[in-house]
């Protein structure tokens, strides 16, 4: 079994915010985990035909979103095959325990794989294993699962889990249903034509894929360990575990639930015991928040901030990075989390603007990649893609770059490298000592990571020290290499165009061009800027670490830890006790 302490404390010391070299940019030598992958082809938006079958996304939003209805049909069917009426799991990991979380995982190609090396090593003696939203792109057909789920994963020995996200619904939940619920596929409704809304829809909508049953069986041979079988009770489900409840919720496609998961999530929550929401979209996102409808009234966020249902973090797939939000709501702090890195193409940071939705402040929000890797990475592969040299940005320029943007300090020294497969350049010593924006938050008091109990003031008065001068305060600080590349009229222009400034009188192109061609665009060399959570709970205290994969060997080898979370867990008293 892994020393996972250890390996924190060796992956804090290389991270992207201690180097380029541990943001992947340094990348002598490419990872094992292209020898895990079953071919060379790679999965990519830019195909019309992957697009054409994505459409029930369009046809959602412009016409309705069937999934509560389908999903009070799939809930119908498990409850004739018996499924337990309140969706729980069982699971007796022992007092002191762990489990693996991974979302947005199903591309199948090496964005996907440059995870699994990184996984398996940090998550040895995990007792199980939840993928977070889209387990199968492009739209979850029960037929894609073999090289997407099960090769990926064969060689992690316990359990995995999921809920599903918006593309495992593009095929009607019918792939989803039948790996992790083993379901029959629902009898196909026949419906007479309308010009209703709902009529259009069906007239156009994505029809579910027959599941090639041999193929299938095939596939799941790669995880036919007895360690490795499971069977949940729906794509909503709670995990029942010592001193935690994990309670995981099926958003569909728009990002809402049925008014029955809705009964059911109020009904689950009112154990006193702690809680942790895993979601298939994000509560906070991109400094927005979205507090998932339930159907008939409230929202998800309302249970999560109720103080009587005692949850301490929210966790939710979708976007393919992550972010964190630390919330304070009354006396305590929730941590709202996005963890969609686990292996579709990577969605931008450098386009999140300064923090402030919900009260946080933007030296508490933390994320991963951090905003000037993604200017920089985005800005070489536009320029390398379309042939526009001038658009390039180097890594430190891009630091730089967002900092003038965001009004902070730079999350990672100037001058660790220079953005190629050379050796970084290391850190000046003797500088002032800038102290990351999350990591560093009561770097001195908790050997780096951040306690949620802090409330994220330790991070602004670490900040403050910093920009004084003072450089004993935080035990997380690194030095500032000099000098500071000067921001140049073309560094600003390339910036507008890939979204990360504003362009004059806020025209926007720059937001513009990105959204719509950062979501056709994919990769398959490093750094991937991929990601996995391991979540552990030991004598009473919870830790999320955020663990970082570039597709780069060291990182395989020593995953960078890129953020850390300690939460104590105290059940609520019964009710009407003191």
């Amino acid at each position: 079994m892994v020393d996972v302490d250890r390996a924190a404390e060796r992956g804090r010391r290389a991270s992207s915010r201690v180097s380029e070299e541990g943001a992947g940019w340094s990348c002598q030598e490419v990872g094992t985990f292209q020898e895990l992958r079953p071919d060379t082809r790679s999965f990519s938006w830019l195909k019309i035909a992957t697009l054409i079958r994505s459409r029930n996304e369009v046809l959602a939003q412009l016409f309705g979103d069937p999934s509560n209805e389908v999903r009070r049909r799939w809930m119908a069917s498990r409850a004739g095959q018996g499924a337990d009426p309140d969706r729980r799991i069982a699971i007796d990991p022992g007092p002191d325990y762990s489990f693996l979380l991974l979302g947005d995982t199903g591309e199948g190609d090496a964005s996907q794989y440059a995870v699994v090396p990184g996984m398996l090593n940090v998550g040895a003696g995990t007792s199980f294993a939840v993928i977070a939203s889209d387990v199968i792109y492009p739209t979850g057909s029960g037929n894609e699962y073999d090289d997407k789920f099960f090769r990926a994963y064969k060689d992690y020995p316990g359990p995995i889990y999921a809920i599903p996200g918006n593309h495992d619904w593009y095929d009607g939940l019918g792939g989803f249903m039948r790996v992790f619920c083993d379901a029959p596929a629902l009898q196909a409704e026949r419906r007479g034509f309308s010009f209703s809304p709902s009529g259009l829809r069906g007239l156009l909508w994505k029809r579910p894929q027959a599941i090639d049953e041999p193929r299938l069986a095939e596939a799941r041979r790669r995880r036919s360990l007895p360690g490795q079988r499971a069977t949940q009770p729906g794509p909503y489900w709670v995990i029942d575990l010592p001193g935690l409840l994990l309670v995981g919720i099926d958003t569909g496609i728009r990002g809402t639930i049925d008014r029955d998961q809705g009964a059911w999530l109020r009904r689950v929550s009112a154990d006193p015991r702690p809680k942790v929401l895993i979601t298939g979209k994000p509560i906070y996102d991109r400094n927005d928040h979205h507090p998932c409808p339930i159907e008939g009234g409230g929202t998800v966020d309302e249970i999560v901030r109720d103080p009587a249902f005692n949850y301490v973090a929210a966790i939710g797939g979708d976007t393919h990075n992550y972010q964190r939000y630390p919330v304070r709501v009354g006396d305590r702090v929730i941590q709202y989390i996005v963890a969609g890195g686990g292996g579709a193409f990577m969605h931008a940071t450098h386009t999140i603007p300064r923090v402030d939705v919900g009260g946080v402040h933007e030296d508490d929000f933390k994320c991963y990649p951090l905003r000037g890797d993604s200017l920089s990475f985005y800005s070489k592969l536009y320029s390398e893609r379309y042939g526009m040299r001038w658009l390039y940005l180097t890594p430190d320029e891009g630091l730089v770059l967002m900092s003038d943007q965001i009004g902070n300090l730079p999350p990672r020294p100037v001058g660790t490298g220079d953005g190629t497969a050379g050796d970084p350049v290391p850190p000046a010593t003797g500088a002032s000592t800038v102290v990351d924006a999350g990591m560093a938050s009561g770097a001195g008091m908790t050997g780096g990571a951040v306690t949620a109990a802090d409330g994220g003031t330790a991070g602004r008065a670490a900040d403050a020290a910093s920009t004084a001068g003072g450089a004993g305060g935080a035990g997380g600080g690194v030095g500032v290499a000099e000098p500071v590349p000067p921001i140049t009229a073309r560094m600003k222009w390339a910036a507008r165009l890939l979204g990360g400034r504003s362009m004059p009188f806020r025209l926007p192109v720059g937001r513009t061009f990105h959204r719509w061609f950062s979501e056709l665009s994919d990769w398959d060399t490093p750094p991937f800027f991929k990601s996995f959570l391991h979540v552990s709970v030991e004598a009473g205290v919870l830790k999320i670490r955020c663990f970082a994969a570039t597709g780069c060997r060291p990182q395989e080898i020593q995953p960078p830890l890129e953020d850390e979370i300690t939460i104590p867990l105290t059940p609520l008293p019964p009710a009407g006790g003191a």
